[in-house]
C-alpha cells in the first residue's frame, strides 16, 4: 500500500508510479470542474419536468445526500490513498471478488455514460448553434480528442480542467446575473419557487423523483479519489478540497435553479430539454447572442467528459493493480507516465456507447448506479473501522455514513418514483458486467492452472 508522502514507490505490478502533481488548488478545481458541468447544463429541463417550479429543492437535497457520502470517501481515501476508489474500498471491506468487480464496473460505466451525456449535449444542443454535424462522427472525434489529452498526462489534463472549469463557472454566473438583472427590472415570477408538479403523483414522489435525477449533477466528487496516487499528501489535502468544492458547486447550482424557475415556467424548461439554460438566456437577456452561451456550454460538457474519462482510465488502472482484472491494464507509458492501456480501453468503450442512449436515460441510469455504489461505500467505511492504519487520516462521525446509506438506497429504490427504464438499462449494464467478470475469472483461473502444471 502506498504510504502518505511517499512519491516514488512502484505499483504492485512493478510498473513505474504515477506522478504526484496535484496540490490543494488543482484538486479543488478538479472537484468543482467534475461536479459543475453536464448535469446542470443538460438536465435542468428534465429535473423541472419532474418536480415543477420548486427546481432548487431537488438540487439542495441531492447536495445533502452527496455531502454526507463525501465524509465516507474522505475517511477511506485518507486510509488508502490509492487509485480505484469504491472498488478498492469494497474489496478491502468484503473481499468478495464478484461484488468488487460489479462495483468497479458500475463506477466505470457511470463515468462513460456521463461522458456520453456530455457528448449528446455537445452535438445536439450547443454545437448545433454553430454547425450541423452528424452525431456519431462528432462523438467519435470528441472521445478521441479526450483520449489524446488524457494520454498526454495528468498535469496537462488537470491544467486543461482548470481553464475549462473557469469557463463553465463563468457561464453559470451569467445565468445568475441574468436572473438578478431580470428581477431588478420587475421580471420573474417568485410564486413558481414553491410550485410542485403533483399531476399523477404526490408531492413526495415529485420531490424524490427529481432528487434522484438531480443527484447526477452532484456526482463527480468521488472521481477525485481515483487521483489519490497523483495527489501530494492526499490525507491532508483531500478533506478541504472535496468539501469546499462541493459547497461551491451546490451554491452555484441552487442559484442557477432559482434563476431558471423565476424566469421560465417548469413546462418551458422541460420542453427545452438539454437546452433549458439557453431558454433562460432567451427570456432573461433576449439581446444576448445565443452563440456566446452555447460556446460556454460546449466547454462545460467537454470538461465533464474529460474528467469522467480521466477517472474511468484511472479506475481501470487501479483495478489492475489490485489484480481484479488482468495486470496489462496497469501498463504505464514509460515517457508520459500515464496508464495508456486503460485509456485506450475506456475510450474504446466510450466510442461504442456514446451515441446509443438518450440523455435523460443516461443521466437517470448514471445516478442509479452511483447511488447503489455510494450505499456500498457508506457501509464499507463502517466495516473497515476494524482495519486501523498507522498514519493519521480523516474520520467521519459514525451516524453520517449510516444516514447516507439509507438515503442513497431510498433514492435508488422505486419508492422514490424512479422510472422503470432506469432499472432496465442498469440491469443490462450489470448483466454485461457479470459476463465480463465470468470471462476474466475463467481466463485467470486457466492461467493459474497452467502455471501449476508447469
Amino acid at each position: 500500500m502506498a504510504n502518505v508522502g511517499v512519491t516514488d514507490e512502484s505499483s504492485p505490478t512493478g510498473q513505474p508510479p504515477l506522478k504526484r502533481v496535484l496540490g490543494s488548488k488543482l484538486l479543488l478545481f478538479f472537484v468543482v470542474g467534475d461536479i459543475v458541468g453536464t448535469g446542470i447544463y443538460a438536465l435542468t429541463g428534465q429535473v423541472a419536468g419532474r418536480v415543477g417550479g420548486a427546481l432548487w429543492l431537488p438540487f439542495l437535497l441531492a447536495f445533502t445526500v452527496a455531502f454526507m457520502t463525501a465524509f465516507s470517501y474522505l475517511e477511506l481515501v485518507g486510509k488508502y490513498p490509492r487509485a480505484a476508489g469504491a472498488a478498492l474500498y469494497t474489496h478491502k471491506a468484503f473481499n468478495v471478488r464478484m461484488l468488487t468487480f460489479l462495483v468497479a464496473f458500475a463506477v466505470m460505466c457511470s463515468g462513460i455514460t456521463s461522458a456520453s451525456s456530455a457528448a449528446v449535449a455537445f452535438g445536439d444542443t450547443y454545437l448545433a448553434e454553430f454547425v450541423a454535424a452528424p452525431m456519431p462522427w462528432m462523438a467519435i472525434a470528441f472521445v478521441v480528442v479526450l483520449a489524446l489529452i488524457n494520454f498526454r498526462g495528468v498535469r496537462e489534463s488537470v491544467t486543461t480542467n482548470v481553464v475549462l472549469t473557469c469557463i463553465e463557472i463563468a457561464g453559470l454566473l451569467i445565468i445568475i446575473g441574468v436572473g438578478v438583472w431580470a428581477v431588478l427590472n420587475g421580471n420573474g415570477e417568485a410564486s413558481r419557487l414553491t410550485e410542485f408538479n403533483t399531476q399523477d403523483q404526490t408531492m413526495l414522489v415529485a420531490i424524490t423523483s427529481a432528487t434522484s435525477l438531480a443527484f447526477f449533477s452532484m456526482v463527480g466528487f468521488e472521481d477525485s479519489v481515483n487521483m489519490a496516487e497523483e495527489t501530494k499528501d492526499p490525507a491532508r489535502v483531500f478533506p478541504k478540497a472535496m468539501l469546499w468544492g462541493m459547497v461551491i458547486a451546490a451554491t452555484i447550482y441552487i442559484l442557477v435553479s432559482v434563476t431558471s424557475s423565476l424566469l421560465v415556467p417548469a413546462e418551458g424548461l422541460e420542453a427545452a430539454e438539454s437546452g433549458a439554460l439557453l431558454k433562460v438566456i432567451d427570456i432573461g437577456a433576449p439581446g444576448m447572442p445565443r452563440e456566446i452561451f452555447s460556446a460556454i456550454g460546449l466547454f462545460a460538457v467537454v470538461n465533464s467528459a474529460l474528467i469522467n474519462m480521466l477517472m474511468a482510465s484511472r479506475l481501470v488502472y487501479g483495478m489492475a493493480n489490485e489484480r481484479i482484472i488482468p495486470k496489462v491494464f496497469a501498463t504505464v507509458h514509460p515517457a508520459r507516465r500515464s496508464p495508456w492501456v486503460a485509456i485506450v480501453f475506456t475510450s474504446a468503450l466510450a466510442i461504442a456507447l456514446v451515441s446509443t442512449v438518450d440523455i435523460d436515460v443516461l443521466g437517470g441510469t448514471t445516478a442509479l448506479l452511483l447511488l447503489v455504489v455510494f450505499a456500498v461505500v457508506n457501509v464499507a467505511v463502517l466495516v473497515l473501522r476494524r482495519d486501523p492504519v498507522s498514519h493519521k487520516h480523516f474520520r467521519a462521525p459514525s451516524v453520517v455514513p449510516v444516514l447516507a446509506a439509507v438515503f442513497c438506497l431510498y433514492l435508488a429504490s422505486p419508492l422514490s418514483g424512479r422510472p422503470a427504464r432506469d432499472y432496465v438499462v442498469a440491469a443490462i449494464l450489470l448483466a454485461v458486467g457479470l459476463v465480463l467478470w465470468a470471462v476474466n475469472h475463467f481466463v485467470m483461473r486457466t492461467l493459474a492452472t497452467d502455471r501449476t502444471a508447469e
